[in-house]
C-alpha cells in the first residue's frame, strides 16, 4: 500500500495501517523524525557547566549537556569505538563521559580526549574525528531546547511560526519564565506514538465521556461555550477557552483547575491571582483571557496548560510508545508554592494521575482497533467539522469550535506529505 492510499485528500479518512504497519513506521523514522525539530529538554535542567540529561530523538539515545564554553550540546549516546552508551545516568554533572568497555573518554560536548590503548600502539588514531556524533542542529526558544538531524532545516523560530503566539500566552505570563521541576516521569504504553499526540493536539471533547467521573458538567459547558480549536500551522495545535472579560479572576487564572491549588490554601491562590492581574500587561488583552487546554508542537511534543505538564511521545515501534512527562512551574515562584503546583500535575496527568490512566487505556484500545483482522477496508473517520475552520481577526491560524477535527486532519496531511517525500527511497 502506498502512503497516498493511507490518507485521503482532505484527511477525513485514515487507514488503520497508519498506526499499525511496520513499513509506515520505518518511513516515519526517515521522513519525520529524521527531518523535524524534536524536543530534547529545558535549559533549567542543565544550568551549570557539566550538567547533563538524557533524551531521545525517536529511538536514538541523546545526551543533552552544557559544555565548558557554556554552550548546549546534543550528542548520540554511543561510543565511537564499539557503540556502547558512554553515559548510563539519567541526569547529573560530570567532566567526562567514559565508555565502560575500553575506557574511551569524552568531554561533555562530545570530543574524544583519551584512549587508554593508544599508548600501547605505535600510531594512534586522529581523535578529532572520533568524538561522539553530534546532533547537527540545536536551538532553544523560551528555554525549550530542540534538536534536528537535518542540518538544512529551517530555524526553530520559523518552524514554530504562529504556534509561538499561543505558547507565549503561557510562557510570557511569568517574569522569570518557567522551570522544569525534577526529572521526567517515564512509562511505556502499548500504543502508537501518534495517539497521545493526536489526543493532545485538540481532542478535548472526549472529557465529558471518558473522564465523566472527574470532570464536572460546568467545566464541559465552559468548553462548549468559550472553547476554540486553532491550527496555527499544519501539525501544530492550540485548544483553549477565551473567557469573557467580566468573569471572576479565579475562573480565568492559570492553575486554579488543579487539586493542589484548590486545596493548597490562600497563599497559592493569591499568588495565582496576582499572576493573572499582571497578565494583560505581559501577554496582551486577548491572551490574558486565554484559559488553555491542550497544545501540540509537531511531531511529538504536547503541553497541558491547566496542569502544566510537557510530554513527549517517543516511538518504540508501531505498537509501543515511551511517554516522558515533566512538571513545569513558574521559575520565580516561592519553593513552597512550586511544590503545591507540582501536585496539580501529578494528581491528574502524572503516570498515576486519574485522567492519565484513562487516556492511556483508551490509546491502547485504539491501537488494538487499528490492527484488527479483516478491517483494513474500514478507515477511521476524521471528518467532523470539515470546512468550518476560518481565519479570526485576533487569533493567528485557522480557528473553529472544539468539536472540529481539523487539528487532526492538518496533522495527517503534513504526516502524509512527509512520508511521501521519502517513500521512493525506501520502496
Amino acid at each position: 500500500m502506498k502512503v497516498a492510499d493511507l490518507v485521503n485528500a482532505d484527511a477525513t479518512l485514515i487507514s488503520r495501517r497508519a498506526w499499525s504497519d511496520e513499513r509506515v513506521y520505518q518511513l516515519e523514522k526517515r521522513g519525520i523524525f529524521g527531518k523535524a525539530w524534536l524536543f530534547l529538554g529545558h535549559e533549567t535542567q542543565i544550568p551549570n557547566t557539566g550538567d547533563f540529561v538524557q533524551a531521545y530523538m525517536c529511538e536514538t539515545p541523546i545526551i543533552l549537556a552544557r559544555g565548558e564554553d557554556d554552550d548546549i550540546y546534543a550528542c548520540i549516546n554511543s561510543c565511537s569505538h564499539r557503540g556502547l552508551p558512554v553515559c548510563r545516568a539519567d541526569h547529573g554533572n560530570t567532566k567526562r563521559f567514559v565508555c565502560p568497555y575500553h575506557n574511551w573518554s569524552y568531554k561533555v560536548s562530545g570530543e574524544l580526549v583519551a584512549i587508554p590503548q593508544e599508548r600501547m600502539v605505535k600510531k594512534g588514531p586522529d581523535k578529532s574525528v572520533l568524538g561522539l556524533k553530534r546532533v547537527p542542529r540545536v536551538e532553544s526558544w523560551r528555554g525549550m531546547i530542540f534538536g534536528s538531524f537535518d542540518e538544512n532545516i529551517e530555524s526553530l523560530d520559523s518552524y514554530l511560526g504562529d504556534m509561538r503566539f499561543y505558547l507565549d500566552a503561557f510562557f510570557e505570563r511569568f517574569p522569570a519564565g518557567i522551570e522544569f521541576m525534577g526529572a521526567p516521569h517515564r512509562w511505556v504504553i502499548d500504543a502508537n506514538w501518534k495517539l497521545p499526540m493526536e489526543n493532545q493536539l485538540g481532542d478535548v471533547n472526549h472529557g465529558p465521556y471518558l473522564h465523566a467521573a472527574v470532570i464536572p458538567p460546568e467545566a464541559n459547558q465552559e468548553i462548549y461555550d468559550h472553547g476554540f480549536s486553532v491550527v496555527p500551522g499544519p501539525g501544530h495545535g492550540a485548544t483553549f477557552r477565551l473567557m469573557p472579560e467580566d468573569v471572576p479572576i479565579e475562573q480565568v487564572a492559570w492553575g486554579f483547575e488543579g487539586l493542589g491549588t484548590l486545596l493548597g490554601g490562600d497563599e497559592v491562590q493569591e499568588y495565582l491571582c496576582e499572576v493573572q492581574r499582571q497578565s494583560a500587561e505581559r501577554v496582551g488583552a486577548i491572551r490574558s483571557r486565554m484559559k488553555g487546554l491542550t497544545f501540540g508542537v509537531y511531531p511529538n511534543l504536547s503541553f497541558l496548560w491547566s496542569n502544566t505538564s510537557f510530554k513527549v511521545s517517543h516511538p518504540r515501534g508501531p505498537g509501543q510508545v515511551e511517554y516522558w512527562s515533566w512538571a513545569a512551574v513558574p521559575a520565580d515562584a516561592p519553593d513552597n508554592i512550586k511544590k503545591i503546583l507540582r501536585r496539580n500535575y501529578s494528581s491528574f496527568f502524572g503516570p498515576g494521575g486519574i485522567l492519565e490512566q484513562e487516556d492511556a487505556e483508551s490509546w491502547m484500545q485504539q491501537y488494538l482497533g487499528s490492527a484488527i483482522d479483516f478491517a483494513d477496508d474500514r478507515c477511521f473517520y476524521y471528518g467532523l467539522g470539515l470546512g468550518e475552520e476560518k481565519p479570526h481577526p485576533d487569533l493567528p491560524g485557522l480557528v473553529s469550535g472544539t468539536a472540529n477535527e481539523y487539528y487532526a486532519r492538518a496533522f495527517f496531511q503534513r504526516w502524509r506529505d512527509a512520508l511521501m517525500a521519502v517513500e521512493d527511497d525506501h520502496a
